[in-house]
């Protein structure tokens, strides 16, 4: 009897993830172009800003400040400085996109609360898909100056996926805590932005960890850009394999942070439709 059934089952289950993942794809491309709708040159932006970015950094921390990267394991020229600086800056762009906008996407959604249909637990994957599809583009500027400056491209760009999805995951359980949250709290997504600017600058994108006192290093950790940071950091400038254990690590919490978020998010939606 089971062994009759569960052929239909399964098919079932794959109609299911097949609608429920082409939903996401096209929520998530609708989102990345409404971002740039009415703008002249379209999509084209999600080059030429990165571009633009990273020839200020350059500028700025190249030229003006002569700003060189200081620690233990690299001593960096300014211009491969501004190199180093914006890869760290690509992960934190990513969890920041989500993070600042995550309080304000069920208000800003209020119509599709009350559709009994639509998934709304969707909107936060959407957001980080979107954060990610910008990541990737910026990635495309970043590998070819890369090239530039340090003469080669490391193999151990293969290794990116075990750094980028581990902050996807804990972004996402962040995303849907903080929608959450501040569907029935406005003011948390006032002081959001505060709090992101703040763990920008205790990661160690503009610094290695190793350049702070070995006492303060534990409690940087904590903070769930450095992991990341530190690790695409390895993989794509110094051409260093990641550190696996780290990464564990940080995956387990990712993955629990992410249920827990979930579970928050659907254990609190009944009572969206009665704020808004």
């Amino acid at each position: 009897m089971n062994q009759v059934s569960k052929p239909g089952y399964d098919n079932a289950a794959q109609r299911s993830f097949s609608r429920w993942w082409s939903l996401l794809l096209q929520l998530t491309q609708r989102d990345i172009e409404q971002r740039y709708r009415g703008a002249g040159l379209g999509l084209f932006w999600t080059v030429l800003t990165p571009l633009l970015m990273l020839a200020v950094y350059t500028l700025i921390f190249g030229t003006i400040f002569k700003s060189r990267w200081a620690g233990s394991d690299a001593h960096a020229t300014p211009i491969e400085f501004a190199v180093i600086l914006f890869s760290g800056l690509i992960l934190f762009q990513v969890f920041s996109d989500v993070v600042v906008r995550a309080p304000q996407i069920i208000i800003q959604n209020a119509n599709l609360v009350k559709r009994v249909q639509f998934p709304l637990e969707m909107l936060v994957p959407v957001a980080v898909l979107s954060a990610l599809f910008h990541a990737a583009m910026s990635l495309l500027v970043l590998l070819p100056m890369i090239f530039a400056v340090f003469g080669k491209v490391n193999a151990t760009l293969i290794f990116l996926p075990f750094v980028v999805m581990p902050l996807a995951l804990m972004t996402l359980g962040i995303g849907w805590f903080l929608a959450s949250l501040g569907t029935f709290l406005r003011d948390i997504g006032q002081i959001t932005a505060t709090i992101v600017t703040a763990l920008m600058f205790l990661a160690p994108i503009f610094f290695p960890l190793s350049a702070l006192p070995e006492w303060i290093q534990p409690f940087i950790v904590f903070n769930p850009l450095t992991i990341p940071v530190e690790q695409l950091r390895k993989i794509l400038i110094f051409g260093v394999p990641p550190d696996f254990v780290a990464l564990g690590t940080y995956t387990a919490v990712a993955a629990l942070v992410a249920w827990l978020g979930f579970s928050w998010f659907q254990k609190t939606r009944k009572g969206f439709a009665d704020v808004l």
